[in-house]
């Protein structure tokens, strides 16, 4: 009991400051203050493309947001020039799943 008053008193951090280090860690800041955007294009044989853009993140972040979104979709997919590229028109579900995983998205 002695010990833990001790180390509270010892310690001046500023919880603050430990709670955004600890939101920060696991890069909830980071994603929440990223903007993305989706857009369809068509590609060979008519075919749609659903691209989500606007990520600020190493590419293996992005590439697990793919995998994702892939998997939750049921659809195939890459990442080209760090944004991602699902094959079909998934407009109407991509923001909201993006949305659960901390993203602001502009449609």
């Amino acid at each position: 009991m002695l010990l833990q008053h001790l180390c509270y008193y010892v310690s001046n951090d500023d919880p603050l400051d430990d709670l955004l280090d600890e939101l920060d860690s696991h890069g909830d800041l980071e994603t929440a203050e990223q903007v993305l955007s989706i857009r369809t294009e068509t590609r060979r044989y008519g075919k749609p493309v659903t691209i989500v853009e606007g990520f600020d993140l190493p590419k293996s972040e992005i590439e697990s947001v793919a995998s994702e979104l892939k998997s939750a979709m049921g659809t195939g997919g890459t990442v080209d020039e760090g944004r991602i590229e699902l094959q079909g028109d998934h407009r109407d579900r991509v923001p909201d799943l993006l949305r659960e995983r901390g993203f602001e998205v502009r449609e």
